[in-house]
């Protein structure tokens, strides 16, 4: 893991929302380095998500039209019951 790409990462969680900050910041700070590969490259590719849509998955509203999305969409909504 490269610092330089977490630090690109840390500003692209910067959402429209308090809670979408918490919510993604949250995944790369307590999942992204441990994640694979893949995982890592779908958090990037999530995050240019536009906010209603990511904001509709995390609360369980909809789900991500992606299997690897939504693997981390369900681990954040999950977070609080480690």
């Amino acid at each position: 893991m490269n610092d330089a790409t977490v630090a690109r990462l840390r500003w692209r969680c910067r959402r429209g929302t308090r809670e979408l900050d918490a919510l993604v910041g949250w995944w790369l700070d307590a999942r992204y380095a441990a994640a694979g590969a893949s995982a890592q490259t779908a958090f990037a590719e999530l995050l240019d998500v536009q906010d209603p849509d990511l904001w509709n998955w995390l609360v369980g509203r909809e789900r991500a039209p992606r299997e690897d999305w939504q693997a981390i969409v369900d681990d954040i909504r999950g977070r609080d019951r480690i």
